[in-house]
Formats: C-alpha cells, sequence, structure tokens
C-alpha cells in the first residue's frame, strides 16, 4: 500500500476540532503523531500515523485520571 502523506492543514481537515497550533504544541511536547522533517521548515505526517494516533485515543469513560 502506498503511503499518503500530509501538510500540517491536511491533519487539521483529517482530525475534527485540530488546529495547527495545537498540532504544533502538539510536535513540541511530542504528544501528537509521527511526523517527518525533509527541511527544516517543512513537517509533513503519513496519514496513517494521524490515524493510529487518533484511535490510540479511545475511550469508554469520561474519567479525569486518564488524561
Amino acid at each position: 500500500m502506498e503511503q499518503k502523506y500530509l501538510t500540517p492543514d491536511q491533519v487539521c481537515s483529517l482530525i475534527p476540532g485540530m488546529t495547527k497550533s495545537n498540532l504544533a504544541q502538539l510536535r513540541f511536547t511530542g504528544k501528537g503523531p509521527k511526523f517527518l522533517k525533509p527541511t527544516p521548515r517543512t513537517v509533513v505526517y503519513r496519514e496513517s500515523d494521524c490515524i493510529e494516533w487518533l484511535e490510540a485515543s479511545e475511550r469508554t469513560i469520561t474519567d479525569r485520571a486518564s488524561a
């Protein structure tokens, strides 16, 4: 299967409620989806990594301790 690479704007379109500034903060803290930096000013994401990260956040209860 061929990899699809997404820009931060495309990731924001893929994940409801995500903003570019929130995505940048997640990169900074290491809590977001894996990303690649082919150049110092370019960030791209694999679509599969974004979906995997999103699905890993699945919950069955709104418990504050798990946040």
